[in-house]
This record gives C-alpha cells, sequence and structure tokens, in this order.
C-alpha cells in the first residue's frame, strides 16, 4: 500500500514541477522533456532484447508508446489550462470507462461520474476552458488505450522490457510533435532539470507501481489508485494555489467514487490499471 501512495504522490509532485516550466518551454516542451530523459533511461538500463518479441508483441508495446506520449502531451496541455485535480479528474474517466465496460453492466457510476464532470466543468457558466477539458478528455482516451494495451504487453513479455520498447518510442513521437519548437529554447539547466523531472514521472513512480502490484491485490491496487484526482486536488490546493469552489469539490468526490465503485464491479482478477 505505501508503495501506490507513494507512487501517487511523485506522479503528482512530478507534474506540478512540470508546470513550473510551462512559462519557458511551454507544456507540450515540458512534456517532450520528460519523454526524452525517460525514454533513454529506459533504453540503457532495461536493454531492450529482440528475442523477448514476436512481432505482434513488438507492434502493441510500440503502440503502447504511442499512446503514452498521447497520454502525456494531452494531459500537460490540458494541466496548463485548467485546475490541477480538474485535469486529473477528468482523466480519470479513461480508467473508469474500462471499469465500466468490464464490470457487470451497472450504469451507476457512470451516471455518478458524468455528474462529477458537470459539477466540474459547470458549462452553465462559461468559465472553464472548453480546449483544456477536449484536451483532458484526448488524454482520457489515451489512458483507457494504456491500461488495455499493458495488459496485453505485461502478458506477452517480460519483466520491463515492454516499457523499454514503449517510452523510447513514446519520446521518439513526443519528439515530432513538441522537439522542433522545443530544441532552441534548451539549455543546460533545463537538460539537468528534465533528467530530475523524468526520475519523478513516470521511471520512479512505474516501478513503485511494479512493486506494488507484486504485494497488493489487483483490485486493491485499483481502489487505491481510483484517489489520485483527490490527491492531485490537494497537492493543486497546496502547491499551486489552486482552491476549486464546493461545486468543483463535490464533482471530484463523484468522478472518485465512481471510480472506486467500478473497480469494485469489475471481475476480482483484473484491475483497471493493470
Amino acid at each position: 500500500m505505501t508503495f501506490a501512495v507513494l507512487s501517487m504522490t511523485m506522479v503528482q509532485l512530478g507534474l506540478v514541477a512540470s508546470i513550473g516550466l510551462f512559462d519557458r518551454l511551454g507544456a507540450e516542451g515540458a512534456a517532450w522533456l520528460r519523454l526524452v530523459w525517460a525514454g533513454l533511461i529506459f533504453l540503457v538500463v532495461c536493454r531492450p532484447r529482440a528475442s523477448s518479441f514476436d512481432r505482434a508483441s513488438f507492434l502493441a508495446a510500440a503502440g503502447l508508446g504511442v499512446v503514452t506520449a498521447g497520454v502525456t502531451l494531452l494531459f500537460m496541455a490540458a494541466a496548463a489550462r485548467l485546475p490541477l485535480g480538474t485535469a486529473s479528474a477528468l482523466e480519470f474517466l479513461g480508467p473508469l470507462a474500462v471499469a465500466v465496460l468490464r464490470g457487470r453492466g451497472q450504469l451507476v457510476w457512470p451516471g455518478l461520474a458524468f455528474v462529477g464532470v458537470l459539477l466540474l466543468t459547470q458549462p452553465w457558466h462559461g468559465s472553464i476552458s472548453g480546449v483544456g477539458v477536449l484536451f483532458a478528455l484526448g488524454a482520457a482516451c489515451c489512458w483507457a488505450a494504456y491500461i488495455i494495451l499493458t495488459q496485453h504487453v505485461g502478458s506477452k513479455v517480460s519483466g520491463l522490457q515492454g516499457m523499454a520498447v514503449s517510452l523510447p518510442v513514446a519520446a521518439v513521437i513526443a519528439t515530432m510533435v513538441a522537439g522542433p519548437s522545443t530544441v532552441p529554447h534548451l539549455t543546460w539547466q533545463l537538460v539537468g532539470i528534465g533528467f530530475g523531472l523524468a526520475l519523478l514521472l513516470p521511471v520512479i513512480p512505474f516501478s513503485l507501481e511494479y512493486l506494488a502490484l507484486r504485494r497488493l491485490p489487483a483490485g486493491v491496487f485499483g481502489t487505491l489508485m481510483s484517489l489520485e484526482p483527490a490527491l492531485a486536488l490537494l497537492i493543486g490546493w497546496i502547491l499551486l494555489a489552486q482552491s476549486p469552489s464546493v461545486l468543483q469539490t463535490v464533482g471530484i468526490a463523484s468522478v472518485v467514487t465512481a471510480g472506486i465503485g467500478a473497480e469494485r464491479a469489475a471481475p476480482a482478477t483484473v484491475s483497471i490499471y493493470t
């Protein structure tokens, strides 16, 4: 349980630290710098072996890299336009959808999540960034695909070999999208900061999640991770002075509750995070 909580905390701290680079590199540039370092670290440390893959598993790992780049770039773009807790709750709709589809067909959890989204975005006011919401929902779709592909790759490839392919692929995709506009603004200081950010997210959190999943039942792990939007709200409030309204707080609580309910309704052998 400690590993899971530490993983969630480091993810949110990594996001906060990345937001600090927005003024210098932009949201996409900060995401690119993190992914490039993460790809290099996993490439050097894990050293993917051709013998670990057949054609189908390699293509699945490469596809995982594409959606990893998507979720990272899109979420950072959302975080540049929305409070961290709101962006995290909207992104969480991705794993929630996976859990609902794999569960017992209960409609109460999607309904509760829909109410939560309405309270978070409050479209009747028109004050929230519609573009930011679209980016967050795009990240949610990529996260759903990430979960499905992670399960497939994990069942076909041993150890961290899948990540040793997926993260370098994610780095290449991010370079194609954000590299040309970011590289001219790089300094050695920013390169060093990027290395630290990559350790905060995703290198250490992914490793902690791997350790947690070896010690916790999948359902317990998934339920714990359902609390991540609430943790994002807390850290955004403390470190970024992003104070949500009462309705937005209730909205995040609704999404978290829907995630826990959908996770518990899913088959016991399946987690929305594994």
